[in-house]
């Protein structure tokens, strides 16, 4: 039996499914990674995203925000591992998604159940009053952003250096670790606290876990039922081949 094969039998015969995504399912939409030799931090200095830097230097760290979240992070489109696991969903087959990234594009790719473990850039949010923007409706041209409520500065709506994870997310990521029969880990290394103690919890609790990564990661020896390596989106394309589910088109 292929390795896929073996992917889709697990898939079927479980009844509660949640995906976990980190930056290697978006690495193919043309986002680079944040860690590694080739990632964002060997380019920008990572304090930039520091809480209190930002807040005490925002004219500083925002032209560095606008140029990497919204002129290059902004073309970005889903790509095929994104559209399978909407079609998963829209099948019944995965109930949730919990992703590490702030990229958005699991929505656009049509996917409901989205955990957002470090929030999402394409909203902002006023550091004074909570007031909530979509990127589309600011002018990014004005440097540092500020309220139309208020005044006050307003920050992208994901989790700087310094900041906790929101509650109600770790909450549901953790819920969803207890009740589900299988995980799918696609392009994460397991590096990142605490996102990456989700799917050992999962574990614990008696889920099987299948892994889709391109080399070997924090979970495959650990955790991991299934390896596969591959690709995020030549791994997910072999799945739904093996399950007999066409794609949604682009």
């Amino acid at each position: 039996m292929s390795i896929y094969k073996k992917a889709a039998e697990m898939v079927k015969h479980s009844g509660r499914i949640t995906a976990f995504t980190g930056a290697g399912i978006s690495v193919e939409s043309g986002i680079p990674p944040f860690r590694g030799d080739d990632g964002l931090w060997s380019k920008y200095d990572p304090a930039l995203l520091d809480i209190n830097y930002f807040r005490a230097y925002p004219e500083k760290s925002w032209p560095v925000i606008k140029e990497i979240f919204y002129d290059f992070f902004g073309k970005a489109k889903p790509n095929a591992a994104h559209r399978a696991l909407a079609v998963l969903e829209k099948n019944g087959m995965v109930q949730t998604v919990i992703t590490q990234n702030i990229d958005n594009l699991h929505q656009e790719a049509g996917s409901k159940e989205v955990y957002e473990f470090h929030g999402n850039s394409q909203y902002l949010i006023c550091d004074s009053c909570a007031g909530r923007y979509h990127v589309s409706e600011v002018n990014l041209d004005e440097m540092p952003p500020c309220c139309r409520q208020c005044g006050g500065l307003l920050k992208p709506d994901f989790v700087f250096f310094g900041e906790a994870i929101p509650q109600g997310v770790y909450a549901r990521s953790v819920r969803e670790a207890q009740l589900s029969d299988l995980f799918i880990l696609i392009g994460t290394t397991g590096e990142v606290v605490p996102a990456s103690m989700i799917p050992p919890l999962a574990k614990s609790r008696g889920a099987s876990i299948i892994e889709i990564n391109i080399d070997p990661s924090n979970y495959t020896e650990r955790i991991s039922d299934l390896f596969i390596q591959a690709k995020a989106t030549e791994g997910m394309i072999g799945l739904m081949d093996a399950l007999g589910i066409p794609l949604l088109p682009e």
